[in-house]
């Protein structure tokens, strides 16, 4: 029998939801915002002096060069300290650098500019839910993915969802999951979510058809390798238990999840 649960899964939600807040919003920020390639200078930005420095402090902090990207955001803050878009960057960028005081206090300021702004409540939503304040983190979601003319509702849900889980709700995560995936079937962080979530409930058919969805657009992770060696096991597939192990320890001889799969068939084999 496989495992009972997916071991460590309340872990995985957290570091996504962190690593979400990261890539998901400094991506649209980029793409709302600053349409520029890595290689322009300041000379190449033209436009308003705040707006133009907001535009760098967000390329700066895409390349990862936080100490220029925190003085153009910075800058960009003290020309127009009602420039929305500076301010919620400053705050992802506090919250990046572990100044949540800091960044708090530029997500209070980006909030009461526009309390509709998708962007900001998305950011500041998973800033709320990460320090524990769940039921106003959800508030921000549900405002913020209610857009209609938002481009990428399917992210704001999907952190909405893995916010969910830290409640812990899991009926309302996956509702949020299966919207995103209603938005855009085949949004990889829910697939994954909702592949998490089915085994963790031990609803292997569900569990079997998400992870045949993830694995048509995305790369399996060991992770997800390991779940479908179990789900396979569940259900008395050897041929797709069989797969899935060998794909496991051929392309990743070093992971967890391997020596997890060797003692588990290692048991087996005592019996």
């Amino acid at each position: 029998h496989p495992a009972q649960g997916a071991n460590g899964h309340t872990c995985y939600w957290r570091r996504d939801l962190i690593r979400n807040l990261i890539a998901g919003i400094l991506l649209l920020l980029m793409l709302g915002a600053c349409s520029s390639k890595p290689t322009k200078s300041d000379a190449e930005f033209k436009g308003d002096p705040a707006e133009i420095n907001a535009q760098l402090g967000i390329e700066y902090m895409r390349q990862g060069m936080y100490e220029a990207a925190s003085e153009k955001l910075n800058k960009a803050v003290k020309q127009n300290p009602e420039l929305q878009l500076a301010q919620v960057s400053l705050a992802i960028l506090s919250e990046k650098l572990g100044e949540d005081n800091e960044a708090e206090k530029h997500y209070r300021k980006a909030y009461s500019i526009n309390r509709k702004d998708p962007v900001t409540l998305n950011a500041y939503g998973q800033f709320l839910c990460r320090k524990g304040e769940l039921e106003k983190a959800d508030q921000m979601f549900v405002v913020a993915a209610s857009d209609p003319l938002y481009k990428y509702p399917e992210l704001i849900l999907t952190n909405a969802g893995i916010c969910a889980m830290d409640r812990p709700d899991v009926v309302l995560a996956d509702t949020y999951f299966r919207k995103a995936l209603q938005r855009n079937p085949s949004y990889p962080p829910a697939l994954r979510e909702m592949v998490r979530s089915s085994f963790a409930q031990q609803k292997y058919l569900a569990t079997r058809a998400y992870l045949q969805r993830l694995q048509g657009v995305a790369t399996l992770s060991p992770e997800f390798l390991w779940i479908g060696v179990q789900t396979e096991s569940a259900l008395q597939d050897l041929n797709a238990v069989s797969s899935y192990s060998m794909v496991l320890k051929n392309q990743h001889p070093e992971a967890s999840e391997t020596q997890a799969l060797i003692e588990w068939e290692s048991k087996l084999g005592d019996r």
